[in-house]
This record gives structure tokens, C-alpha cells and sequence, in this order.
């Protein structure tokens, strides 16, 4: 493959929205951005109608953002779980009227008309993607605004050293079909070693390197160019192993010294949010990706 100079790679200028950039402070000093109905072409979200009938209790559980299906099995296999008081068993199906809880918790489902909320996150390095940590280090979820009733789902982690663009919402589904693999879903990365790739290393890298979990190689690689010794890479994944791009460099005898993701599927990340802080998407907006994530799984089944 061609090694082509360019200059340092920056993440793409977009044309500026009125969406709003919050800084990470508590979300009782901050201004939500309201979300009215929406309409009807994202309906094809594959999520319950929950003005329809009644839905398997694990599934609402799960679209509510509180899980994967197998960890609301087992919450409810635990006996963690009531449906209108009587503790939930397998099986068991709910609507909209039904009381839910977990332990002392009421599990409130989302109102038929309201899509699901969508956040941009900034991530700095020195912060984990996890609600725990052992080691007591930063996490990402001290910056984000509570949910009363519902959890934000980290769409595709980011290292502990690795900075930009994470995603959250409060929709399992909608989670789901931007980070499973069948999906394909692009991370684009801006990458910098030190030193120059070869051709050959180019070759392999978008050919394949053997790791210890399969193979793995980037559906694009280009030479953005730099300075002094480190140089800068675009490079493009249709998958999210743990720690991949640096593996992958590490195959070939290369240490990663920053990294940083600009994009994930049709989402690029803002040039106006700054480290550590977060932005949501207004009702437009969330409509315009349900819409993309819809033509791009479309383009999956006729392809």
C-alpha cells in the first residue's frame, strides 16, 4: 500500500450546531436540552412498543440500559427482581403499567414518544470506562449527569491512556447495534509512534498480524505526517478489541505514544468539546443517527 505525506493529522473541521457543550459539573447546575416526540421514521430501532402489548421482563430490563439480557436473566433468576410486588421469575412479561423493581429501586420505562438520550464525551487520558475501580482512579461516569432510573452505557471503551470520542446513552438497544460486531461499525484513530512505517509495514498492518486473540487489520491506514521523530497516522477499524491499535503496532516492533479516537461509526467528535467535557444530542440530531444506523445496517443486508 502507498505511503502517502500529508499533514498532521487534526480531527475534521465540522460546521458548528447549536447543540450545547457541558462542562463536567452536576447536571442540577447545568441546562438539558428538552426532547419532544419523535417521529415516526425511527421507529425501525428494533426496540419494544411499549404501547403495544406485553414484553419479556429480561428485554425491557435490558432496553432500559440497565444490562445485556443474560445479566437481567440472572438478576431475575437471583430473585432480585419484582413484577406488581411478587418477586419475578423467568418467563414473566411486563408493559408500561407494570411496577417493576430491583431491590428497593422502581425501574420506570421510557414513555413510548421519547427517543433515547445520546451523549459525546471528551475523554481525557488518566480516566477509566468503568462505574468501579480497585485502584480508586478517575472514571468517566463522575463526569456524566445521573440518571434516576437507568445507567449510561459506554459505547466502545477507550483505554486508560487513550483519549477522544466515547459515546454514551441510556438505551441498550440502540448500544447494541453500534458495538456489536456484525454491525462493522468504523472507529477511525488518530495514531503517533515514533518514527516512519515502511511500505512493508503498511502492507501488513492492512493485510493482517496475528495477535493472541485472531488476526486483526485496519481497513485504512494513511501517513498524516509530524515532526521531529513521531509521526501521525489515520487509521480505520471495523471492530473493538481490548487495547487493538496498540497491539497491532506492538506486532510489528512499534509502541504506540499517542492515541486518540476521532470518530466512531457516524459520529466524529466535536472539535468544540473540549477534554472532559460532554455534549448531548438534541432531538434532531438523535433522530439524523437512528436514521444512519439504519441505512448503514440496511447496506449490510443487501450487500
Amino acid at each position: 500500500m502507498p505511503t502517502k505525506k500529508k499533514t498532521p493529522l487534526r480531527p475534521a473541521r465540522q460546521k458548528t450546531d447549536r447543540s450545547k457543550t457541558t462542562s463536567a459539573v452536576p447536571e442540577s447546575r447545568q441546562r438539558k436540552t428538552r426532547i419532544s416526540q419523535k417521529t415516526d421514521s425511527t421507529q425501525s430501532l428494533e426496540k419494544p412498543d411499549l404501547t403495544a402489548a406485553t414484553f419479556k421482563l429480561q428485554k425491557l430490563l435490558a432496553h432500559r440500559g440497565l444490562g445485556s439480557r443474560r445479566e437481567m436473566e440472572e438478576l431475575i433468576a437471583a430473585g432480585k427482581v419484582t413484577l406488581n410486588g411478587e418477586v419475578a421469575t423467568l418467563g414473566d412479561r411486563a408493559g408500561p403499567a407494570d411496577v417493576i423493581r430491583i431491590g428497593k429501586r422502581i425501574i420506570r420505562m421510557n414513555a413510548p414518544e421519547e427517543p433515547p438520550r445520546v451523549l459525546l464525551y471528551h475523554k481525557p487520558e488518566g480516566e477509566i470506562v468503568s462505574y468501579k475501580d480497585p485502584q480508586g482512579r478517575p472514571s468517566v461516569f463522575d463526569k456524566l449527569p445521573h440518571l434516576r432510573s437507568s445507567k449510561w452505557i459506554a459505547i466502545g471503551r477507550l483505554d486508560f491512556n487513550t483519549s477522544g470520542l466515547l459515546i454514551f446513552t441510556d438505551d441498550g438497544t440502540l448500544a447494541n447495534r453500534l458495538m456489536h460486531p456484525r454491525f462493522e461499525m468504523e472507529r477511525e484513530y488518530a495514531v503517533r509512534i515514533l518514527g516512519e512505517l515502511t511500505d512493508a509495514q503498511m502492507t501488513q498492518l492492512t493485510t493482517g498480524v496475528t495477535l493472541s486473540d485472531g488476526n486483526a487489520a485496519f481497513t485504512y491506514l494513511a501517513d498524516q505526517g509530524g515532526e521531529g521523530a513521531n509521526h501521525w497516522y489515520r487509521a480505520i477499524l471495523k471492530e473493538g478489541k481490548n487495547r487493538e491499535v496498540r497491539r497491532m503496532f506492538e506486532a510489528i516492533g512499534l509502541t504506540v505514544s499517542r492515541l486518540i479516537r476521532v470518530r466512531f461509526g457516524p459520529l466524529n467528535l466535536p472539535p468544540r468539546i473540549k477534554r472532559g467535557q460532554w455534549l448531548e444530542l438534541d432531538e434532531k440530531k438523535t433522530k439524523r443517527l437512528l436514521d444512519l444506523i439504519d441505512d448503514h445496517h440496511a447496506s449490510l443486508s443487501g450487500s
